[in-house]
């Protein structure tokens, strides 16, 4: 089960996720989000379980929790959507025809 972990300090890091909840199982990944150009954190990022029961577990205990003065946000993962493609158009002007 994959976890959604939002409302982050900037300041935490994968080490400091990873401790946290590693008190309720063992996560197989934990990735903090950050921006391409910055590098900084966008203050979410994902925590994975092999073990429903060890991530319904820390779901259960962090959601809500005060960590760096942040109330955290944990729930279940959504799928990722993949972009439809369309991403829109001009409006027609300048096509080569006269307007």
């Amino acid at each position: 089960m994959k976890l959604y972990v939002g409302n982050l300090s900037y300041a935490t890091t994968e080490d400091d996720l990873r401790q946290l909840f590693g008190a309720y199982g063992n996560p197989d990944s934990v990735t903090v989000i950050s921006d391409r150009g910055t590098g900084r954190s966008k203050g979410f990022g994902f925590v994975e379980y092999s073990k429903d029961d060890e991530a319904k577990a820390a779901m259960s205990a962090l959601n809500g929790r005060e960590i760096d003065g942040r109330a955290l946000t944990v729930s279940e993962a959504r799928p990722r959507t993949e972009p439809s493609g369309n991403r829109g158009g001009g409006g027609g002007y300048g096509r080569g025809g006269r307007y």
